[in-house]
């Protein structure tokens, strides 16, 4: 059976998924029957049956967000769910497969990949895949496994010619923090660099939560210091906001338990101080680039800025020897400058209250190359699916 006869055959089955639900089924014939339809046992555990018995003819429902029930309990975090088009999620499941697959492989030549979902009428997905000049002819090597997906192959030249430039632009410092919490947005240092806090990070196995920004502003000298972090204040002098608990460099995150009256807070040090509700699941970000809506971040240094999203789920093998995954793609080149690493890109909560967003995931690097232009971290959702932590 071909790969676009399997398209068509799980499309049959999600759109009448919901007539093969019952009530009286147990927990395991539940997720039997789910995962028979074409759901990854990791959404599937999520779904219950009586989202299935609401969907609308033609509709499968996916969870597009983790949230809290209470904005001030981070611990009361449940999974929200979207009905969308079975012919759509069967084509954006397809895709998400097929850039699996090229990260496995990992042919010559390549460089990364994302999925680039299309809008709900049109029921597409789109592969894009950088290779570098002497990688291998894509499409004939892949045809076999992504009929019926669009690929997108662009070559970049010259990726290890960087050459950043020293922006002189004063970062944005906390302000009073007399009620004992810090906001994102704002500049951190360890003992080399300068980066940007992002929103508290919550561990719910622990009940802990942590201040965090990105691993690599503790590359050049973790090694020989504890790794502490401090917070530069334009109304004192520095305070210490604690040490390294936990390094993870292939997600180029690292959690910071406090060691001071200071506590992280969910809150972004924009106009408006938006309140983190929560974060978006992968296929939250899908439906985000399907209804076409942009992202926002604050940077300690370039501060607001909004943009398009132009992957997710990416897989990015430009600066390391390792490739990372569960990335995003979005907004331009200058979105992100030094000392903006550590930032959280988010969107106002579809179904929240004024003045509440998700996260989306973090802003860690941005190219550099001539032909492509957008600012990439990994996703909120595969820090949870890694390492249990949430927004």
């Amino acid at each position: 059976m071909s790969d676009e006869s399997d398209t068509d055959h799980l499309v049959q089955r999600l759109a009448t998924l919901g007539d093969r639900v019952e009530t009286g089924m147990d927990r395991r014939q539940f997720l039997r029957t789910l995962v028979s339809g074409g759901y990854a046992i990791g959404m599937a555990q999520w779904l219950g049956v009586d989202d299935f018995l609401t969907a609308d003819d033609g509709t499968v429902p996916v969870v597009t967000a983790l949230v809290r029930d209470d904005p001030d309990d981070p611990w009361s975090v449940r999974e929200r769910t979207q009905n969308v088009p079975a012919e759509w999620y069967a084509a954006v499941k397809k895709a998400f497969e097929v850039n699996e697959r090229l990260a496995q492989i990992a042919f010559t030549g390549y460089l990364g990949s994302a999925v680039i979902p299309g809008s709900y009428d049109s029921a597409t997905a789109t592969v894009s895949i950088g290779v570098s000049s002497d990688g291998h002819s894509v499409g004939d090597m892949f045809a076999d496994i992504a009929e019926g997906i669009d690929i997108d192959v662009k070559t970049i030249i010259e990726i290890e010619d960087f050459r950043d430039s020293a922006e002189s632009v004063e970062p944005r410092l906390a302000d009073a923090v007399a009620d004992g919490h810090v906001p994102s947005g704002v500049a951190c240092e360890t003992s080399s660099s300068l980066a940007t806090l992002a929103p508290a990070l919550y561990h719910p196995a622990s009940e802990r939560r942590f201040f965090v920004t990105a691993e690599h502003a503790f590359a050049e000298d973790r090694a020989a210091t504890d790794g502490s972090l401090t917070l530069p204040r334009e109304d004192g002098d520095a305070v210490e906001l604690g040490t390294v608990t936990n390094y993870h460099p292939v997600l180029d995150v690292a959690t910071v338990e406090p060691a001071s009256w200071l506590a992280p807070a969910s809150r972004i040090d924009a106009p408006s101080v938006p309140r983190v509700r929560g974060q978006f699941t992968r296929f939250g970000l899908a439906d985000l680039v399907a209804r076409d809506r942009e992202l926002e971040k604050v940077g300690a240094l370039s501060g607001h800025t909004t943009g398009k999203i132009q992957g997710v789920d990416a897989v990015t093998c430009f600066t390391d020897e390792f490739c990372r995954r569960g990335q995003i793609r979005w907004g331009g080149e200058m979105d992100l400058i030094d000392g903006d690493s550590g930032s959280v890109s988010y969107h106002r909560d579809p179904d929240g209250e004024d003045g509440e967003v998700l996260v989306a995931g973090f802003n860690n690097a941005r190219t550099w190359w001539p032909g492509q232009s957008y600012v990439w971290g990994v996703g909120a959702y595969r820090l949870t699916e890694e390492h249990g932590y949430h927004f």
